[in-house]
């Protein structure tokens, strides 16, 4: 691996956003973007658009965006944002949906994941074309932006993707406000973390939108770091599936806010439309939680740390690619090995994945 270029200390920060939950939501709920008067569940897939239908199934990349720009200042000292951007991508998450639009699956790609960016991509930030060097997956954002993400993780997992999803703070603290009541969450133990403000007593909470960042940027109080906040988002994500089947399905003018509120109106490589996700409602209308499936990339351990770039993680080559080359194939994701061959300890880097279905809460 070439050396890197001019050496950048990366901040470390919990700046994780559960944005999965807006490609899986919006899946639920995409006709809320057009008049829901006139649009009934089986006018969904009617709807025109140009999202594809891949013959081994569609894939796409969520990633959540450290951007606070519209958040206020009594909103980023109330829920602890900080007032600086890191300029990355401290979510990403690859899904899968099936070509018979009976299962989607969800893998997490750690943010601090060892990768190498290739030689003679540009620097958006500063126009300077540079040399092959590692990086964390996290920083291509930063680098190249939406295009050069999508490159990277293609790069990585040899996965097709065809559609592109991001999210900030503000849009995701709109879009969980979007429910009146909040969004439900669970923990066996009491998580109280100082960083983030978080403290939640045994049992489930419901939490709105600011509430709800804290708790899926948490990553101290429970001792699992990147891979715990990694597991609440998609816990969170698991139960917004629920309760937007249950509850927000049934009202056309929440449904449209919502809707609003996941898309944006920002431009990316391969950014998903509105009138794409109203399709993929349609496709998606049956869908349970029992068939969907979350999992973290098989991931062997730490790297030593790299001059310019910090501590990295090192994914389990021969087990990941056995993850891809599923989803890949429109399979479900292959179960766990008997042992595990992480160097992390047991309960926290270990590739094991869950049915949505066990993910909510009572």
């Amino acid at each position: 691996m070439n050396s890197p270029h001019s050496p950048r200390r990366r901040r470390r920060r919990a700046l994780l956003l559960p944005t999965a939950l807006v490609a899986l939501g919006a899946a639920t709920l995409g006709a809320a973007t057009v008049d829901a008067a006139t649009l009934g569940a089986t006018a969904l897939s009617a709807v025109p658009s140009d999202l594809p239908s891949p013959e081994k199934g569609l894939n796409l990349l969520v990633v959540g965006v450290d951007g606070r720009r519209a958040v206020t200042a009594t909103e980023k000292k109330k829920y602890r944002l900080g007032s600086r951007e890191c300029a990355c991508t401290d979510v990403i998450m690859l899904m899968h949906v099936s070509a018979k639009n009976d299962r989607v699956s969800v893998v997490s790609l750690p943010r601090d994941s060892l990768t190498e960016f290739r030689k003679g991509h540009v620097d958006r930030r500063t126009g300077e074309r540079h040399e092959a060097h590692p990086s964390k997956i996290n920083g291509a954002w930063a680098e190249g932006g939406s295009s050069f993400t999508v490159e990277t993780v293609e790069a990585m997992t040899k996965v097709p993707v065809h559609r592109y999803l991001e999210i900030d703070f503000r849009r995701f603290m709109d879009t969980v406000n979007v429910f009146d009541q909040g969004l439900p969450v669970c923990t066996k133990k009491r998580l109280k973390d100082k960083v983030t403000g978080i403290d939640l007593k045994p049992g489930t909470t419901t939490l709105r939108g600011g509430e709800a960042l804290q708790y899926v940027r948490s990553r101290r109080a429970d001792g699992k770091m990147d891979f715990g906040r990694i597991q609440k988002q998609q816990l969170f994500l698991a139960n917004l599936h629920r309760s937007l089947r249950d509850g927000l399905t049934r009202s056309p003018r929440a449904l449209k806010a919502f809707a609003s509120t996941v898309r944006g109106k920002g431009k990316a490589e391969r950014g998903i439309s509105v009138a794409e996700l109203v399709d993929l409602a349609g496709r998606l209308k049956n869908l349970t939680p029992a068939r969907t499936e979350f999992a973290v990339v098989p991931v062997h351990g730490f790297n030593p740390d790299i001059e310019g770039v910090g501590s990295t993680l090192e994914w389990d080559g021969e087990q990941a690619s056995g993850v891809f080359a599923a989803m890949r194939a429109d399979k479900a994701l292959p179960k766990a090995r008997p042992e595990p061959m992480s160097e992390i300890p047991r309960g926290l880097g270990e590739y094991k994945p869950v049915k949505g279905s066990s993910l909510l809460c009572k």
